[in-house]
């Protein structure tokens, strides 16, 4: 049966056709409010005549649309299952999202079956009635009461009431027929909504570009004061799930590009090293060749946006997060202001295609460091720990950004000199030396110095100080070269700093002996010489004399221009005319500039020679990094690659969707600039099997997001395509810009339009909840779990901490809910360490601390389907009753409405681009149980006895 809800995001409608234009919309509400439905009604049935005369039915109706033109019947919504009652009135509504093609002649067929089971698959054709969306909207207050005809067209099976659901009205019903068999042809109508805007989502700028292909579902359910509550979910796929990745891979092919051009430029290196080189070069050459067949496919696939969990182990898609997707409910209770609950749903973040046979990131990374020692070894290279290759790749990126950005500012002195302007001076100064600092802070590390060392006793012909008649190749010198780089080198001395009391004279002597010691001769061949000569010995000290020459010449550009302020204030006092003329004809604005550019122009030169030597030394390490890792750290690599990158298309989502959402919450743009926010991941898997492997990488994914900050840009234009979230980086920090249109950026805080990063700080909670959690709690070890939970607590309570001391609480959203989030944080920890076989509260916990904490909401399992779905809806009715006094009599049976026919439920089919076939996909089908009933079946019961017996057996032989 063709699923309506791939009908939804193929075409649209022009609701004029159907109703007036929204009143009110303004920015504010295109920026809060989502699109609302155009045309939604209700469903009752009364007189019911079962299959069997003996029995009341179990009613459902089915709703399907005939296209009048194609008389094409596509399926379009389903309400719950009432039993056991011949009036029944449904929960479920029907709605019809602007997007969907509806026009006044557009037909709709309700067929009513008597369900014997829960499942459906035993059903009885009652019979159906028709009717159009101008029938509907015509009608004497917007309600149709018709017939149901048996599939002969003669008996009447009942009748079925339908009436239009409309914001702002409130209607006096009488409830009891809910619960009675007592009928009612009047239909509860929410009202009083806060907002009656309605949005087209087409011309709202902000969702366009990033959320597409909405599926919706409406509710109304009681409230404790017998009252009526209307509930919309509404489903979307986002485009990230595919543009995120992509964008990734792209990063990933140029920083490895680039790693191999730096290999290169390292210059001539003995045999052995060399070899390492060619070999580690050949390594690279693969994961790029691979990134780009892999970027190649994702280019052809159009269409859907999100990947199924059918095709999770597809190769060519292992880099796209499984079944993104965002959920919002939204809430209209009487005289209440409309409230929005978001959540994100997303497979968990794992390597499918390379798999778990030996386990998850956690496990491999963990076991390969401890090897890496013995790889050093074989391949006669140095060992450096993961502190010390993070630390090389802090160097390359750091200097990398600020040496084009020093540079630029050198230029801007020289400008403000050229304008003969002091306050641009001291500005232009200020920059300069706060960006030169923080470059030479960077390279005050004996990493840099071993390293330089190691690489000179890698050239041909290097000649140690105990074998200076024997040359000798650098891969048989490993261990003076190892204890080189482990030993505590002298520290290195302070840099000279600049003191107002330093005279012109003793600043100009320093600036004029700087380069007195350094060779800055480069050739512009594809091999880049050293610049010591290899027949020398090394002079370990050459280091300490080119970095500190940087601070040296800082100094000599700040007595400069103290100089040149000096005698522009002796001008201003006042002088004769005379005098004062022949000042200003022997000072013109060009001498500032002309003064200045002798010592801007070494300082120049002493950090482009620094970044040189810099990032020769620390490619060096990064090379035996990866000599000692071949070919197993090659693999960790990729492995890591994919399961950052479904992390960050998750992250890059949900930070979207919040930001969208708080766009006029003064409070949360106060906590987004001065602390960040928290991502709180729920997982639902088991620490079972290959769920085990796929929680490890999870928690390395979701832990690497650290390494991401987000931007908020100003787009160049308001086109859709302008719009999109942009990634740059490297692996071991990446930025996100978020470019918003230019009239929603300029309502921003100006932290935050000043381009400030924004952190964000991910925490992730595992419980495993299904029948494979049993067998592991019972047989196997949960230690991975608790590991996990007790690690992500102390982060969530750091944050917490953070937060109170930087921003007022009254900035933090309000519950009815009037717990505080310290207890809330305490109990968290109390359940954190408490041996509790699938405690479920520290899910719920930790759920509503983050929703408390201005946070987003993702929630997990292995393919966002079964579980997934079971949380999210035990989340939703767990949110109406506890912010919107749902009747604890309605609890159940809103539990059920979205769980038999799910916003998440059939969204539709998924095209195989290789197989050439369709294959139906079903990412959060709902059909559940609570989790207190979901425990284990039959057949695995029975497995867990023969498990046990065979156990005991063991035990008492």
């Amino acid at each position: 049966m063709e699923d309506g809800t791939q009908h939804l995001g193929h075409c649209m409608v022009d609701m004029k056709e159907l109703s007036a234009n929204p009143e009110g919309l303004t920015a504010a509400g295109v920026i809060l409010t989502p699109k609302l439905p155009q045309v939604e009604f209700s469903l009752a049935c009364n007189d019911l005549v079962a299959s069997g005369r003996d029995r009341k039915p179990n009613a459902l109706v089915q709703v399907a649309v005939i296209d009048p033109h194609k008389q094409h019947l596509v399926s379009h919504a389903c309400t719950e299952i009432v039993e056991a009652n011949k009036d029944p009135l449904f929960l479920t509504g029907v709605t019809f999202p602007s997007e969907y093609p509806a026009s006044p002649e557009t037909l709709v067929k309700l067929s009513v079956y008597d369900a014997k089971d829960k499942s459906q698959e035993s059903s009885t054709f009652l019979g159906s009635a028709t009717f159009s969306v101008g029938d509907l909207l015509r009608a004497k207050d917007e309600r149709l009461t018709l017939s149901i005809r048996s599939s002969d067209g003669v008996c009447a099976a009942g009748t079925v009431v339908v009436s239009r659901l409309k914001m702002g009205e409130m209607e006096e019903v009488d409830i009891d027929h809910i619960t009675t068999d007592i009928p009612s042809h009047k239909c509860p109508v929410v009202c009083e909504s806060a907002s009656h805007a309605c949005i087209d989502r087409e011309n709202n700028p902000l969702t366009g570009p990033v959320f597409k292909n909405p599926v919706c579902k409406v509710y109304r359910f009681q409230t404790v004061d017998s009252k009526w509550m209307l509930v919309r979910e509404q489903m979307e796929e986002c485009t990230l799930s595919f543009s995120i990745p992509k964008q990734l891979l792209s990063l990933y092919i140029q920083e490895d590009m680039s790693r191999v051009q730096d290999l290169r430029e390292l210059g001539e290196l003995s045999p052995h090293w060399d070899n390492l080189r060619k070999e580690v070069m050949t390594r690279y050459g693969g994961i790029i060749n691979s990134y780009q067949e892999t970027l190649a496919e994702l280019d052809k696939i159009t269409g859907r946006s999100f990947k199924p969990s059918c095709c999770k182990a597809q190769k060519s898609l292992e880099f796209i997060p499984i079944n993104l997707h965002t959920q919002r409910m939204r809430v209209t209770c009487p005289r209440k202001t409309d409230a929005f609950y978001d959540i994100v749903t997303v497979g968990a973040p794992a390597a499918h295609f390379q798999g778990f046979k030996c386990g998850g990131l956690q496990r491999l990374l963990s076991r390969y460091e401890a090897e890496k020692k013995s790889f050093s070894t074989a391949y006669q290279c140095i060992y450096y720990s993961p502190e010390h290759t993070a630390k090389a790749q802090e160097v390359l990126s750091t200097v990398s950004l600020l040496q084009p950005l020093i540079t630029s500012l050198a230029d801007q002195l020289l400008q403000a000199a050229q304008e003969h302007s002091s306050p641009g001076l001291r500005d232009a100064l200020k920059n300069l030396s706060d960006k030169t600092e923080q470059f030479v802070h960077t390279l005050k590390d004996e990493l840099v110095k071993s390293a330089l060392l190691a690489l000179h006793a890698a050239r041909p012909g290097y000649v140690s100080k105990n074998q200076k008649q024997t040359p000798v190749q650098g891969g048989q010198h490993q261990g003076h070269i190892h204890q080189g780089s482990d030993q505590n080198q002298s520290p290195v001395q302070g840099l000279p700093g600049h003191s107002p009391a330093t005279s012109v004279t003793e600043s100009t002597a320093v600036c004029n002996n700087v380069d007195g010691s350094q060779t800055t001769t480069r050739d512009g061949g594809p091999k880049h010489q050293d610049s010591i000569p290899h027949h020398k010995e090394y002079d370990e000290e050459e280091w300490d004399r080119v970095w500190a020459n940087v601070a040296k010449c800082l100094n000599c550009v700040i007595a400069m221009v103290d100089k040149l302020q000096e005698e522009d204030n002796s001008r201003q006092e006042p002088v004769p005319e005379q005098q004062l003329a022949d000042v200003i004809t022997s000072h013109n604005p060009g001498d500032w500039r002309e003064q200045l550019r002798p010592p801007v122009t070494r300082l120049k030169e002493c950090v482009m020679e620094v970044v040189e030597k810099a990032k020769r030394a620390m490619t060096f390490v990064l090379l035996q990094e990866a000599a000692c890792s071949i070919p197993q750290g090659f693999f960790l690599q990729q492995r890591r690659d994919v399961v950052f990158s479904q992390a960050l298309a998750a992250l890059a989502c949900g930070f979207v969707m919040r930001l969208y959402a708080g766009m006029q919450d003064k409070g949360f743009l106060r906590q987004l600039h001065l602390v960040g926010l928290v991502a709180q991941f729920e997982s639902l898997l088991s620490t079972y099997s290959e769920e085990i492997g796929m929680l490890e990488d999870m928690e390395v994914g979701i832990s690497d997001l650290q390494r991401v900050v987000f931007q908020i840009t100003e787009a160049k234009t308001d086109d859709l395509s302008d719009l999109q979230p942009l990634v740059c980086g490297r692996r071991d920090h990446f930025t996100v810009e978020v470019p918003l249109p230019r009239l929603v950026f300029q309502t921003l805080p100006e932290e935050i339009k000043g381009g400030k990063p924004l952190r964000v700080f991910p925490v992730l909670f595992n419980v495993g909840i299904n029948e494979q959690q049993t067998i592991a709690e019972r047989f196997g070890d949960i230690s991975l779990q608790e590991r996990i939970n007790q690690r992500n607590f102390e982060m969530l309570e750091a944050y917490y901490k953070s937060l109170s001391e930087k921003v007022p609480l009254e900035c933090l959203p309000c519950f009815q809910t009037q717990t505080d989030i310290k207890e809330l944080l305490e109990t968290l920890g109390q359940n954190v360490v408490t041996k509790k076989k699938k405690n479920v509260e520290i899910l719920w916990i930790a759920g509503t601390i983050c929703r408390r904490l201005n946070g987003i909401r993702f929630t997990s399992c292995k393919s966002a389907k079964d579980r997934t779905s079971m949380s999210v809806t035990l989340e939703q009715c767990a949110l109406l009753r506890d912010e919107h006094q749902l009747s604890k009599d309605f609890f159940i049976r809103a539990l059920d409405c979205m769980r038999s026919r799910l916003t998440q439920g059939d969204i539709g089919q998924w095209e195989d681009p290789e197989a050439g076939a369709v294959t139906e996909n079903k990412p959060a089908s709902r059909h559940f149980y609570p989790i207190a009933l979901l425990l284990v079946s039959s057949h695995l019961l029975v497995v867990w006895l023969i498990l046990s017996l065979v156990f005991l057996l063991a035990k008492y032989q």
